[in-house]
C-alpha cells in the first residue's frame, strides 16, 4: 500500500511478511481469553482496535472545532491519523514483564517466544501499564528524535489514561525492582520497537519519527484529547463487540477497522449536528412560535459579532425569555466556530426537567432526529417519566453502569455494555446511545440537560475527569440561574470556566440578578488561561460595565488579545412600580427565635384583609419549618385554597403540586385552567427561580437583595391577568426581620445561618429606605444589587454602621473559609495554573467513584444529605406510600415501580449519618436494577418512622416533620 493510500484512510489486508515473522509480536497479549471473550486479544491487535475506533471517534463524533483543532496540532489534513496514533499508542506500557506475567497462560505464551523475566521480582514490585507506557515511550520518542515540548504532553496522555495523570518520577519503574519490570536485555526493548513500528506504519506513517506533531496545544485541550483516549479505549476493550485475536497472521488494520465499525453500529454511537447551518433572522420566530424580544435580539446579534469562542453573560429580567434566547444563541456560536452539541446546566435537579423538554423541542425544531439524542444528567433521572419513556424496553436502567472495577494495574476497566442484540440487528434507541449513560460517560452525549454540578465535576480532581472534560469538547456551553452559585461552588465555577476559556469552548452565562463583581470573577476566569491574576485583572477592568437593564456582555480571547461587546436593551414590558412594605416579625424578647405559629397567624391576619375581595397571594419561607407552620396558620383561615410547596415532600407529592400551581398560576393559556378566585401558594426557596407562576401578592422572608429581587419576579409576572382591586398594584411584603428605633435589626436565626447577617443587614437597610415607597422593577435592579454587594458602607444608616463592620469581618472569614475548603478538590492547584502539561495533575490524591450524593457535596458546601424511599408496613407486608400493594418483602412489579419511587423524600441533613448506618433496600428490592441502591423508610399505619434516635412523620398535606427527638 503507497503513503498516499494510507493517508487517506486505505485499509491495509495484513502487517509486512516481516512483522508477520517476529515471534514476540504474535506473543505479546493485550486481553487475556478471559476478557476477550474466551481467546486471548494479542497487544497489537488491541492498539489496532483503539486506533481504528480512534478514526470512527474523529469521523461520526469529533465537533468540526476539534477535528481542525488536531489539524493544526499534527499539521494540515494530518490530524486524523495522528488522532488515531495518540488513541492507539496507550497501552505500549503492556509491553513488560510487568503486565505481560500476570496471566499464567499469556506469561507462558510470551516466554516461549524468548522473552524472559524473573518472576520473583514482577510478583514483588508493582508497575501499572499506563505509568511504564508514558515512561517508556519517553525514552522512544527522544531516541528518533521527537522535541522535548512535543514528548512531554503526549507521554502523560499514555501514562494517565486510566484516569490519573503522575508525576515523572511517579510513573517510572520503582528503584528496587533495578530496571527488571521492563524486562532486562534487549529483547525486551527490541519487541516494544517491532510493537511500536508495526503499529505506527499499520496507520500509514513511515516511522515513529513522522507522527511528530507540528505543534503543542494547550492543557486544556491536552485534557480534552486524553479524555478521547479513555473513550476509544473503553469502547475498544468491549470483548462483546472486540473478541481476541491470537495468532499474529489474523492481526491487521483491516480487521480492526471491521471491528470497529460494527461495534459502532451495534452501539448506536453518534454525534451531534455536525456542520451547523449558521441561524438566520427568523430562526427565533421558527423554533419558538413567536417573534423576539429586543433583548433577544440584541443577544443573537453580540453572538454574531463575536471575533472568537467567549464568554457571553446575559442580565435580564425574570420572564424576559433568556434561556429562549441563549439556546438560539447556542445555534449561532456553533455555526460560527464548529461545535457539535449544548450542555445545557441548571441549578436544581427540579428545574433540569422542564429544561430537558425544553430543549428537546428546540433541537426538532433544527432537526427531529436530535431530539432523540438528549440525554439528562441528575442524581433523580430515574424518577422522571419522559426520560425512562423514552428507553427502549431491552435497554437497561442507568445504575447498570455505576460500578468501576479497577484492580491496582488497571487491568479491569468499565469497557462497555453488553450487546443485546443479534450482530445484524440493532434496536431503534430514542434515547442517546446507552454506552454513553455509563458511569462518567454523561457529558459525552451530544446534546445534555443536567445540573450545573455536572460542570462543577469537571473541575475536580477526580479520576478520570478528562471523560467529564472531553465531553464538554465541542459544545456550547449554557448556564443559567449563575448567581445561585455560592463562593464554595463559585470557585469550582471559576476553574470550570478556565479550562474550558482555554479549550476556546464557549459559555453563555445567564442571570436576572448578577453582582457585578461576580460578573468580573467569571470574566477573568474564562480569559485566564494560563495567565497572571494581574494581567487578567487588567484586561477585565477595560471591559465597560453595561450601561442598561437587560444587557451582555460578550468577551474573548484572540492570540494575546482580548475583544469585548456590551450592549443594553430595553425590557419587553414597562417598568412595574412594586410598592415595598414591611411586616415586623413577631419577636418574643424572651426567646432567642420568634414563634412559628404566631408569626404564621400574622402573615394569615394580613391576608385575610388583602385577599378579601379574592386575589392570588405566594407567601415565600427560609425554612421548611416556618413553611409548615405558615401553612397550619392559613389553612386554618382559608381552608382548601392553601397549597404547600417544599423540598421535603416525597416526590410524586412534589411533582403533582407543582404541575398544579403552574396550571393554576402560570401563563394563561388557551384552554388552560382558570386562575382561581383566590389562592395562597406557600413555598420555600425552590420558587425562587425558574418557577412560572404570577402571584398578585408576595409575602416573603428577607433573604439577600439579588434572591429577594428574584422572589418579586414571581409577583404580576404576566401581562393580560385580571386582578382584584386590592391586589392590582405589584406589593412586596418583606418579613422575617425586625426593624429596632435606633438599633440594627434582629433577624431569624435560621436566615442568618443560610445567608449570613452582613447581607441581610446591607438588604434590610435597603428594604426600610423603601419601605412606603416603591422600586421600579427591572429597571432599578442593577442599582439594588450593587448597593448591597459593593463595599461601600454608606448603604446602611450611622447606626448599624459597628454592626455591620462587625458582620462583615464574620462573612469575609466565612467566604474566604469556604473558598480554601474547595480547594482541595479543585482539578488545579493554587499555583499550578501555568504548568504546560498534564503531568502531575492528580499528585496528592483523587476522589474515584464516588456516589451522586457524595460527588453533590464535593462541588456544593454544606451539610450532605440523603433520599429515602417511603413505603408503608404492617403485618401483611409493605405498601406503596399511595396504599398499593407490594410483596411480602417489598417486591416491586413493573407497574408499581412509579408508585414506589414516587414515595422518596429528601431528609434533614441531621439524620444523614443514621440514615446511612442504618437504612438500605428492602429484601424485594435487592435484585431491581431500579431500587437495589435506595434506601427505604417503613412507616406505621399513622405515618410514622424511626431513624436513629429520631422520629419522622410523613403527613400528605405538610410532608416529611421531625416528631421529636428521645
Amino acid at each position: 500500500m503507497t503513503r498516499t493510500e494510507h493517508e487517506q484512510g486505505g485499509q491495509s489486508s495484513s502487517l509486512t511478511t516481516h512483522s508477520v515473522a517476529l515471534p514476540p509480536l504474535g506473543a505479546l497479549w493485550g486481553k487475556s481469553a478471559g476478557k476477550a471473550g474466551g481467546r486471548a486479544n494479542l497487544l497489537l491487535q488491541h492498539l489496532l482496535d483503539t486506533a481504528a475506533v480512534a478514526e470512527l471517534v474523529w469521523d461520526h463524533y469529533l465537533a468540526p472545532s476539534l477535528r481542525q483543532t488536531l489539524n493544526d496540532i499534527a499539521g494540515p489534513g494530518r490530524g486524523r491519523r495522528f488522532f488515531a496514533w495518540l488513541c492507539g499508542v496507550h497501552d505500549f506500557g503492556k509491553a513488560t514483564p510487568a503486565f505481560q506475567h500476570l496471566d499464567e497462560a499469556g506469561a507462558a505464551r510470551v516466554r516461549r517466544a524468548g522473552l524472559v523475566w524473573d518472576q520473583r521480582v514482577v510478583r514483588l514490585h508493582r508497575w501499572r501499564h499506563d505509568r511504564a507506557g508514558g515512561c517508556l515511550i519517553r525514552g522512544c520518542l527522544s531516541e528518533v528524535g521527537w522535541s522535548e515540548a512535543s514528548i512531554d504532553w503526549v507521554w502523560p496522555l499514555i501514562a494517565g489514561h486510566h484516569g490519573l495523570f503522575p508525576t515523572l518520577g511517579g510513573a517510572a519503574e520503582p528503584r528496587r525492582a533495578g530496571g527488571r519490570l521492563q524486562g532486562k536485555g534487549r529483547e525486551w526493548k527490541q519487541a516494544r520497537w517491532e510493537l511500536l513500528n508495526a503499529f505506527t506504519t499499520a496507520l500509514g506513517f513511515d516511522d515513529v519519527a513522522g507522527v511528530e506533531p507540528n505543534n503543542t496545544p494547550n492543557r486544556a485541550v491536552q485534557l480534552q484529547l486524553s479524555g478521547f483516549v479513555v473513550m476509544a479505549d473503553w469502547i475498544a476493550s468491549d470483548q462483546e463487540h472486540f473478541r481476541g485475536v491470537d495468532s499474529l497472521a489474523e492481526v491487521s488494520m483491516h480487521g480492526a477497522r471491521e471491528r470497529a465499525e460494527a461495534a459502532w453500529k451495534r452501539l448506536g454511537l453518534r454525534g451531534g449536528w455536525g456542520e451547523l447551518v449558521a441561524p438566520g433572522q427568523n430562526t427565533f420566530q421558527a423554533r419558538f412560535r413567536n417573534d423576539p424580544r429586543p433583548s433577544q435580539t440584541m443577544l443573537a446579534d453580540v453572538a454574531r459579532q463575536m471575533g472568537a469562542p467567549g464568554l457571553v453573560v446575559v442580565e435580564a429580567p425574570m420572564g424576559e425569555g433568556k434561556t429562549k434566547a441563549a439556546l438560539v444563541v447556542a445555534e449561532v456560536l456553533a455555526a460560527r466556530w464548529g461545535m457539535d452539541g449544548v450542555f445545557v446546566g441548571m441549578p436544581t435537579q427540579a428545574t433540569c426537567d422542564p429544561m430537558f423538554s425544553n430543549v428537546r423541542s428546540w433541537l426538532e425544531g433544527i432537526a427531529p432526529d436530535l431530539a432523540s439524542q438528549v440525554a439528562l444528567l441528575h442524581g433523580k433521572r430515574m424518577f422522571n417519566r419522559q426520560w425512562r419513556d423514552l428507553l427502549t424496553e431491552d435497554a437497561a436502567p442507568d445504575d447498570r453502569f455505576t460500578s468501576v472495577d479497577e484492580d491496582e494495574f488497571g487491568l479491569d476497566d468499565p469497557y462497555g455494555v453488553s450487546a443485546q442484540a443479534s450482530a445484524d440487528v440493532v434496536p431503534e434507541r430514542l434515547a442517546p446511545a446507552e454506552w454513553f449513560m455509563g458511569a462518567k460517560r454523561g457529558l459525552l452525549s451530544p446534546f445534555v440537560v443536567g445540573t450545573i454540578d455536572q460542570l462543577l465535576f469537571a473541575a475536580t480532581r477526580t479520576k478520570h475527569v478528562m471523560l467529564r472534560m472531553a465531553g464538554l469538547a465541542g459544545k456550547v456551553v449554557v448556564l443559567d440561574e449563575v448567581h445561585a452559585a455560592d463562593v464554595y461552588m463559585s470557585q469550582f465555577l471559576a476553574e470550570g470556566l478556565r479550562w474550558l476559556g482555554q479549550a476556546g469552548v464557549p459559555v453563555v452565562l445567564l442571570s436576572a440578578t448578577l453582582p457585578p463583581a461576580q460578573r468580573r470573577e467569571l470574566m477573568a476566569a474564562y480569559l485566564a488561561g494560563a495567565r497572571s491574576a494581574d494581567a487578567v485583572a487588567s484586561e477585565v477592568s477595560a471591559v465597560p460595565e453595561p450601561s442598561g437593564y437587560p444587557s451582555v456582555t460578550a468577551v474573548w480571547r484572540f492570540g494575546s488579545e482580548v475583544g469585548h461587546v456590551v450592549k443594553a436593551s430595553r425590557s419587553w414590558r414597562d417598568d412595574l412600580q412594586v410598592a415595598v412594605e414591611i411586616l415586623p416579625e413577631p419577636f418574643d424578647d424572651a426567646a432567642k427565635e420568634p414563634d412559628g405559629r404566631a408569626s404564621g397567624e400574622q402573615v394569615a391576619a394580613l391576608l385575610r384583609e388583602r385577599l378579601a375581595d379574592g386575589g392570588c397571594a405566594l407567601v415565600i419561607r427560609n425554612t421548611v419549618l416556618r413553611a409548615q407552620q405558615t401553612f397550619e396558620a392559613l389553612r386554618e383561615e382559608f381552608g382548601d385554597e392553601v397549597r404547600l410547596l417544599h423540598g421535603r415532600l416525597c416526590a410524586a407529592d412534589r411533582a403533582d403540586r407543582t404541575e398544579e400551581c403552574l396550571e393554576l398560576l402560570g401563563a394563561p393559556k388557551p384552554g388552560g385552567s382558570p386562575r382561581p378566585p383566590r389562592m395562597v401558594l406557600v413555598a420555600t426557596q425552590i420558587a425562587e427561580q425558574s418557577f412560572d407562576v404570577d402571584a398578585d401578592l408576595l409575602v416573603t422572608d428577607l433573604a439577600p437583595m439579588d434572591l429577594l429581587l428574584q422572589r418579586i419576579g414571581r409577583a404580576h409576572r404576566h401581562a393580560g391577568v385580571r386582578r382584584p382591586d386590592r391586589v392590582s398594584d405589584p406589593r412586596v411584603i418583606v418579613t422575617g426581620f425586625a426593624p429596632q428605633d435606633g438599633r440594627p435589626p434582629r433577624f431569624v436565626k435560621a436566615a442568618e445561618g443560610i445567608y449570613g447577617r452582613y447581607l441581610l443587614l446591607r438588604t434590610a437597610a435597603q428594604v426600610c429606605a423603601a419601605a412606603g415607597d416603591r422600586w421600579s422593577i427591572p429597571g432599578q435592579v442593577p442599582q439594588l444589587v450593587s448597593e448591597v454587594y459593593a463595599p461601600d458602607r454608606s448603604v446602611v444608616p450611622a447606626a448599624w454602621e459597628q454592626a455591620e463592620r462587625d458582620a462583615y469581618t464574620e462573612w469575609a472569614d466565612r467566604q474566604r473559609t469556604r473558598a480554601e475548603s474547595a480547594e482541595p478538590f479543585l482539578l488545579t492547584r493554587a499555583g499550578e495554573h501555568g504548568r504546560q502539561t498534564l503531568e502531575g495533575l492528580h499528585r496528592g490524591g483523587s476522589k474515584d467513584v464516588l456516589p451522586d450524593e457524595q460527588h453533590r457535596a464535593m462541588v456544593r458546601d454544606g451539610d450532605r444529605s440523603v433520599e429515602v424511599v417511603l413505603v408503608r408496613q404492617d403485618d401483611r407486608g409493605f405498601r406503596t406510600l399511595s396504599g398499593k400493594s407490594l410483596g411480602v418483602h417489598g417486591e416491586a412489579s413493573r407497574d408499581r415501580l412509579d408508585d414506589v419511587l414516587g414515595g422518596t423524600v429528601r431528609l434533614p441533613a441531621k439524620l444523614t449519618e443514621d440514615a446511612e448506618r442504618e437504612l438500605g433496600p428492602l429484601d424485594g428490592w435487592r435484585e431491581d436494577p431500579w431500587l437495589r441502591y435506595s434506601r427505604a423508610l417503613p412507616l406505621d399505619a399513622s405515618g410514622k418512622g424511626r431513624i436513629g434516635d429520631h422520629e419522622v412523620r410523613y403527613d400528605r398535606l405538610l410532608g416529611l416533620t421531625e416528631e421529636r427527638t428521645r
